[in-house]
């Protein structure tokens, strides 16, 4: 199974001091070890998580210690805090799973891969502070807007079934 998130922010104490994003923890400590519960409450060993940037602020050896702590196999793509990775990582990741073509971004897009086809993006970095209702196949998986769960590709088909087409679908005749 396939779950996505996004802003996790572990060890970001910046994130508390300056309340961000008006998240419920007394400290970072107390936001780490809540989210990583969440995380491990609905997702297994089997499954592959994509995590759409910003998952830590600090070097690998921090790094290491939370994706120890987490369960599933996971896919992580470059973010505005992501300075730990190293090389070329993506930017963008695309897969077709059952017939829904998904792209995953850590910035919300206006068109994507095959947006003109129905496919969905998946993004983070707005908190949940971004509404694109009318866009189309969009939606925001970062923590902050999903009570700090990651979201299932089931969960997903669900949301986007309540979403207009994407703008720029082509009709078929």
């Amino acid at each position: 199974m396939y779950f996505f998130t996004s802003d996790e922010h572990y060890g970001h104490t910046n994130l508390l001091r300056l309340n961000f994003c008006n998240r419920p923890f007394n400290d970072i400590y107390e936001m780490d070890q809540e989210i990583i519960r969440r995380h491990n409450e609905v997702v297994s060993d089997r499954d592959i998580v994509v995590h759409a940037g910003d998952f830590v602020v600090h070097n690998q050896l921090s790094v290491n210690h939370y994706i120890k702590q987490l369960k599933g196999e996971h896919i992580f793509l470059k973010g505005s805090h992501d300075k730990w990775i190293k090389g070329d990582i993506q930017h963008i990741w695309a897969k077709k799973i059952e017939d829904e073509y998904i792209v995953a971004c850590h910035y919300a897009m206006l068109v994507w891969p095959k947006s003109h086809y129905g496919s969905w993006q998946l993004y983070g970095h707005s908190h949940g502070r971004l509404n694109l209702e009318t866009m189309g196949k969009q939606y925001d998986i970062g923590v902050d807007n999903n009570n700090f769960y990651p979201v299932s590709f089931e969960q997903i088909r669900e949301i986007m079934k309540t979403k207009p087409n994407n703008f720029n679908l082509i009709k078929k005749k």
